[in-house]
C-alpha cells in the first residue's frame, strides 16, 4: 500500500472515531421520536397552544380517541 492511500485510510479511522458519538446521539434520538407520547406538529399561533393544552393530561382528549393533530382543519 502506498503512503498516500494509508495516510487517507488512518484520516478516515480518525474521523470515524470521532463521529462514533454522534451516531449513539442519533440512535437516542430517533428511538426517541420513535417512542414519544406527544404528537409533534409545526405550529405558530395561538392554535398550536390550543392543540398543546389539549392533548395535555388536564383535558386529555386521547381518552375519545382525538389525538392524531392534523396539519389542516380540512
Amino acid at each position: 500500500m502506498d503512503v498516500a492511500k494509508e495516510k487517507e485510510l488512518r484520516e478516515a479511522e480518525a474521523l470515524m472515531e470521532k463521529n462514533m458519538l454522534l451516531t449513539s446521539v442519533d440512535k437516542i434520538l430517533n428511538w426517541g421520536r420513535g417512542h414519544s407520547f406527544w404528537p409533534v406538529t409545526f405550529g405558530l399561533a395561538c392554535c398550536a397552544i390550543e392543540m398543546m393544552a389539549a392533548g395535555g393530561p388536564r383535558v386529555d382528549i386521547s381518552r375519545f380517541g382525538y389525538e392524531v393533530f392534523r396539519a389542516s382543519p380540512r
